[in-house]
């Protein structure tokens, strides 16, 4: 190279260190200092340390994650952390899930007061009958029977059996045994009407228990009359009430036929003995 080249050169390396000698002599804003309080600058080590021993007590503190700083600069960030969105869990609706087993029966609660009554609901249907009661509980007895065919004694008692039914209340009056049936208990009243037999003698008793109570007489005569007797007797369950023909030593008769009824015997409850 001659003379001429290397003035050349020399001149290009001044003009370049006068025009990079202030850019590389200027010191950052965050790291200027005042004039005799610059420390010497640390090498590469110590620097490493100095961010490890920043990093660890930035890291106590548990800064928020949403901030990140500069290692070069320990001032204020450039951008704003951005807030995590979030999402409202209740305004998503999953699909609906099994029904779960039956829990266990929880304690009874207290009694409520009773509620205001209801309206007056349709009738209902006609049920079936029941069964028959207790005639016992019956509080009502009657019976009035006749007979039309006419009846002899000669030498023992004979109980008048009755053919006719006129009224017969719950049966308490036995056809076939000619005796009415307490079943219940109290006041009755008992009437009997004969027709006697000409030159024959009519006696009766109204029995009650095989006991005679009353008495029903006629003496012999030409003509036939009509005799009644009448009378009211407290009676308990299952006492018996009926008419006997008395055997006597002349003949003992009454009268009936089959186209008219002479001979009645009737009976009903005037007072059960349940009512005070």
């Amino acid at each position: 190279m001659g003379p001429r080249g290397l003035g050349l050169a020399l001149a290009c390396c001044l003009l370049l260190a006068f025009a990079c000698g202030p850019v590389l002599g200027r010191v950052p804003l965050g790291q200027q200092e005042q004039e005799g309080t610059r420390e010497p600058p640390l090498d590469h080590a110590e620097r490493d340390e100095e961010k490890h021993e920043t990093y660890n007590s930035r890291q106590e503190e548990e800064p928020p994650a949403s901030r990140c700083f500069r290692c070069c600069d320990p001032g204020t960030p450039m951008y704003q952390a951005i807030p995590v969105p979030q999402i409202n869990i209740t305004i998503l609706k999953g699909e609906k899930g099994d029904r779960g087993d039956r829990g266990l029966q929880g304690k009874y609660g207290k009694t409520g007061s009773v509620g205001a009554r209801g309206h007056t609901g349709p009738k209902g249907q006609k049920g079936s009958m029941g069964a028959p009661g207790d005639r016992c509980k019956n509080h009502y007895a009657a019976f009035s029977v006749g007979r039309k065919k006419p009846l002899h004694s000669n030498d023992y008692y004979q109980t008048v059996i009755f053919d006719t039914e006129f009224v017969n209340l719950y049966g308490h009056f036995n056809m076939f045994t000619g005796k009415f049936y307490c079943y219940v208990p109290g006041i009755y009243f008992f009437s009997l009407n004969v027709h006697t037999w000409n030159q024959k003698e009519t006696y009766l008793h109204i029995m009650k228990n095989g006991e005679e109570v009353v008495i029903l007489y006629a003496q012999v005569s030409d003509r036939s009359i009509m005799q009644s007797q009448s009378l009211m007797l407290e009676l308990q369950d299952q006492d018996e009430v009926w008419v006997r023909l008395f055997k006597g030593e002349r003949e003992n008769a009454i009268f009936s036929d089959e186209f008219d009824t002479y001979i009645t015997f009737s009976g009903y409850l005037v007072k059960p003995a349940t009512e005070p």
